[in-house]
């Protein structure tokens, strides 16, 4: 790589956040790169990723590195010395500092990227989520890698993290960190750079007494991601991370809303759009001083706690809460109403939306324009029982009335499709979900009894499959786009007469067998503990009480 020779770092004097300031240096290369070839993953399985040895290949992609600061410039002066020193090219990186409203305005340190900026966060908002889209949108880099102001890096830690991203452009690399005590007067920038140039950037800090980043334990529970599926999104949370600017625009920047929280959110909107999370290894970085979430992890989690969950279906908080309805919903139901009864309709979407899972969006499909206020035949007018399957449920905030099927939403996890007049069971959402999920498939199919055609199976599409098939095979409709599903996410078939309620018998189970099998287990197991309890404190009330029955008897003989 031509990067590996020295850095020479501009003299000259620092730059106040007054404004979008720029230090003098090449532009970055614009436009999408070719990713016609990619391969195809499977689920979060990167195996088939080959990335190139540090300092023996020839990168092509720009880089764009954002910083979003508020205050303390000590930091910042050594975040920044480290990345002057980065074995990256030149011409293909350049470093945007978004002051979020500093107390005191920051400037850029003498020690910097040759290519550096430091602009102010637009107006209109605040916290590090808005500083990151300000950032964003100034810059122009191919590549938008995402690093916290206390994050002094390593010399390969840019070049690693880019191998991947010039294979498919479609993968989150999420880069190392290690969290140490910080000393601002331990050392100066021309040290950082200095060290950090000459690869001994692992020296600066004791690694035996920094604490690793909890997605670690995800990262090494399931072969560095490779098998996690549909958790992986869960460790790109802040700090150091990088993605292709096609994607995060895909996935529409991070919500300014969440003044914390957003990386998670982010994340999820991201996996919503079909990424590969890859945990970059080969490297890492010194978090100077140890997190918000280490220091204040209660307080921390309660302000979290109703941002994400409202916005993130996936996020396990909100799971313990499986009543409640959120404002962006688990799964959104498709029902086509038209040419089906009233009694047709009426079955189908009750069940659902007085079922155990009430967290859901129902698109109901008709042709509700047709209707007018004119002078008709209220009981023989031909569009009769539209009219009464739209006055049934327009009150429910959770239907809505469409001509055709919406596209996907790709913040929904899941889309169900059903035809009226199925009677799913109260438990169908909350079964189809765990089935699909244990199964880590991006489609699930279950054909109900006596099905003769397509609306006659309980059809359940995981969101995020769907959007990297069609990522990968824009073309692709229909079935085809189901065969790309199948190659990338897999397809399961289960019989549906578990999921819904049986006709041929009153007394007819109304589950599969093995759901009623589970909950047999349970029962039998709570009762072995109830049973246990009683014996302990049969024991005690023994132990406590000593010659408890002769004194009884004695009374009764009075």
């Amino acid at each position: 790589m031509t990067s590996t020779e020295e850095h020479t770092v501009p003299a000259v004097d620092p730059v106040p956040a007054t404004g979008p300031e720029t230090v003098p240096g090449q532009p970055l290369p614009r436009g999408a790169a070719d990713f016609g070839d990619q391969p195809r993953l499977r689920r979060n399985d990167y195996a088939p990723l080959t990335p190139p040895p540090l300092g023996e290949w020839t990168p092509t992609l720009s880089v764009s590195v954002v910083i979003p600061a508020h205050g303390q410039p000590e930091k910042l002066a050594l975040v920044l010395a480290s990345l002057a020193a980065q074995s990256y090219p030149d011409h293909l990186m350049e470093v945007v500092v978004v002051d979020d409203g500093s107390p005191d305005p920051l400037t850029l340190p003498r020690v910097r990227p040759e290519n550096t900026r430091l602009i102010t966060s637009a107006p209109g908002g605040w916290g590090s989520a808005h500083a990151v889209n300000t950032g964003v949108a100034a810059s122009s880099g191919q590549v938008v890698l995402r690093l916290d102001a206390d994050m002094l890096v390593y010399r390969e830690h840019v070049e690693s993290q880019m191998r991947w991203h010039h294979q498919i452009d479609y993968g989150v690399a999420l880069g190392h960190k290690l969290f140490v005590d910080f000393d601002p007067a331990a050392m100066t920038p021309e040290h950082v750079r200095a060290e950090v140039a000459a690869g001994r950037a692992e020296a600066l800090f004791d690694s035996e007494t920094a604490d690793p980043h909890w997605v670690e334990r995800l990262i090494n529970r399931n072969d560095r991601l490779r098998t996690a599926g549909r958790l992986s999104y869960k460790v790109f949370i802040g700090a150091t991370g990088s993605l292709h600017r096609t994607l995060f625009d895909a996935a529409g920047g991070l919500d300014a809303a969440l003044i914390l929280g957003g990386d998670t959110e982010f994340a999820y909107r991201v996996a919503q759009r079909g990424a590969v999370f890859v945990p970059d290894l080969d490297t890492s970085s010194w978090h100077l001083g140890r997190s918000q979430m280490q220091t204040r992890r209660d307080a921390g989690t309660r302000y979290r706690m109703p941002y994400v969950a409202n916005r993130v279906p996936d996020f396990h908080l909100r799971r313990k809460l499986p009543e409640r309805q959120w404002e962006v919903p688990l799964v959104d139901v498709v029902l086509d109403a038209t040419g089906h009864t009233l009694e047709e309709v009426d079955a189908t979407a009750s069940a659902l939306l007085s079922g155990t899972t009430p967290d859901l969006r129902l698109w109901m499909v008709g042709p509700w324009d047709s209707l007018d206020d004119g002078r008709r035949s209220p009981l023989d007018e031909e569009a009769l029982d539209t009219r009464l399957v739209q006055e049934t449920f327009r009150g429910d905030p959770r239907v809505r009335f469409v001509e055709t099927a919406p596209d996907r939403d790709p913040c929904a996890t899941f889309r169900l499709i059903v035809g009226a007049g199925a009677v799913p069971a109260a438990d169908a959402l909350r079964d189809l979900v765990k089935e699909i999920d244990r199964e880590g498939a991006g489609l699930l199919c279950a054909p109900l009894p006596g099905a003769t055609r397509g609306d006659g199976i309980l059809r359940l599409e995981r969101a995020s499959a769907y959007a990297r098939a069609l990522h990968l095979e824009p073309e692709a409709t229909g079935t085809d786009l189901d065969r790309v599903v199948e190659r990338t996410h897999g397809t399961h078939w289960i019989p549906g007469e578990g999921f819904v309620v049986g006709t041929e018998a009153e007394d007819a189970p109304k589950e599969r067998p093995e759901v009623i099998q589970r909950r047999l287990d349970r029962a039998l197991a709570e009762a072995d503990r109830l049973r246990a309890r009683a014996e302990r404190a049969e024991r005690k009330l023994r132990w406590f009480t000593p010659g408890l029955t002769r004194r009884v008897l004695r009374k009764l003989a009075r």
